[in-house]
């Protein structure tokens, strides 16, 4: 198993409408080929870990890297994992910036990585959420 962390900015900002039918899809086709994740969206810029087998976590990620909705994505990470940090999500959410009642889209965040026992990966998204949840 690998995981695959990548950052990309989308090349217009995209509705609530557009984000629900990316998931969509998204955890339609990740729960099919077994890849699990997280996706923060933050403005523009979007950062995502991707799990799981490393041929079926490429062949995801090149067909989010041909999508014409973003550009520029590079990948941060791209390791072979012994265990999943994402296990329960085909793709889990956070919208970046949107503040809930509870709290700041940073504490949102910190809850659902609060189990990731990687420093590193914790640390790309910790950092990204205090970055872009203005």
């Amino acid at each position: 198993m690998i995981r695959l962390i990548y950052i990309s900015t989308a090349r217009s900002l995209l509705s609530e409408q557009e984000l629900d039918e990316i998931l969509r899809v998204s955890r339609r086709n990740n729960q099919v080929v077994d890849v699990t994740g997280l996706l923060i969206v933050g403005g523009r810029r979007f950062l995502q870990a991707l799990e799981g087998p490393a041929e079926a976590v490429r062949k995801t990620y090149d067909r989010i890297k041909a999508d014409g909705r973003h550009f520029a994505a590079v990948i941060l990470s791209d390791r072979e994992i012994a265990e999943r940090s994402f296990s329960e999500w085909a793709m889990g959410y956070q919208p970046a910036g949107i503040l809930r009642a509870e709290g700041s889209v940073a504490n949102d965040i910190a809850e659902l990585i609060a189990p990731i026992s990687n420093p590193i990966v914790h640390a790309y998204f910790a950092e990204f959420a205090k970055k872009h949840a203005a």
